[in-house]
């Protein structure tokens, strides 16, 4: 993938709606397009942000030593390996994303994180992703895995089969690992803004984006057995305090989850 300064990038587009510093004006000009047919599309970044934040301190908190973060995007404030330590100062952490963009910030932030890689490579190639190098050197997929999907399925077009992408990850895993995801629901309600949309992200570095029914969403957990809330809108997901008085209530167009593998 190619640097490309006139097309907006997805991971920069989400560190605008983050409300951090790395973006370009091409990235402000798509989020506000976007904004105009889901207004609240910043809320439910902070919320994503903060689902992802919750599910790594529980799984942390339940054992769980090792974290896979697949689409992990531009790093941020509240990074997953700063996030666990909070609760497991040994834990190892390996995340994973294809555009160069990420690849280049990751490194810089990462360098000195300890038990900590990055690894530039396609989630679309699960088999050759977890046979590398970096991957097997830091992480023991015969010890329980946390692996994470967040905000990331939805860029994953049917063409490119991600419920079988999936369930290679899931084969994988040991008894005890987790599979955490968020994932966009297939209808705003809205037809002529759906396509907005989707427009909007085929014309970025993404190339696409399909939102999918509940059943569908559900279906990438396969047989792993959904922790309570199960599979809720995001701000749902075991939150930590309620909505401030006065707020409007997010839209529940992200849906997000949690499932462990059990023993054979």
């Amino acid at each position: 993938m190619a640097f490309d300064p006139h097309m907006p990038n997805l991971a920069r587009m989400y560190d605008f709606l983050l409300g951090g510093k790395d973006h370009l004006a091409v990235d402000r000009a798509a989020v506000e397009r976007l904004a105009e047919h889901i207004p609240q599309a910043a809320g439910l970044a902070r919320a994503n942000r903060a689902f992802l934040q919750r599910a790594v301190r529980h799984l942390a908190a339940s054992g769980v030593r090792q974290f896979l973060d697949l689409g992990s995007g531009l790093p941020t404030q509240g990074n997953v390996h700063e996030v666990v330590r909070d609760v497991s100062p040994d834990a190892r952490v390996v995340y994973v994303d294809h555009d160069p963009v990420v690849a280049t910030h990751a490194r810089a932030l990462l360098e000195e994180a300890g038990r900590v890689a990055f690894v530039e490579a396609d989630l679309l190639r699960p088999a050759e992703l977890l046979d590398r190098p970096e991957v097997k050197g830091l992480l023991d997929l015969d010890e329980p895995v946390g692996v994470l999907l967040v905000s990331i399925l939805h860029f994953v077009l049917d063409a490119d089969d991600p419920h079988r992408m999936v369930k290679i990850l899931r084969d994988a895993l040991a008894p005890g690992s987790y599979l955490v995801l968020t994932h966009a629901v297939s209808s705003l309600g809205r037809p002529e803004s759906e396509e907005a949309v989707k427009d909007i992200y085929r014309n970025s570095s993404t190339g696409g984006a399909t939102g999918r029914t509940r059943e569908e969403i559900l279906a990438f957990f396969g047989d792993f057995e959904l922790i309570e809330p199960g599979l809720v809108p995001v701000t749902d997901w075991r939150p930590e305090e309620g909505p401030l008085i006065g707020e409007p209530p997010l839209p529940g167009y992200l849906l997000a989850g949690a499932a462990r593998k059990r023993a054979a």
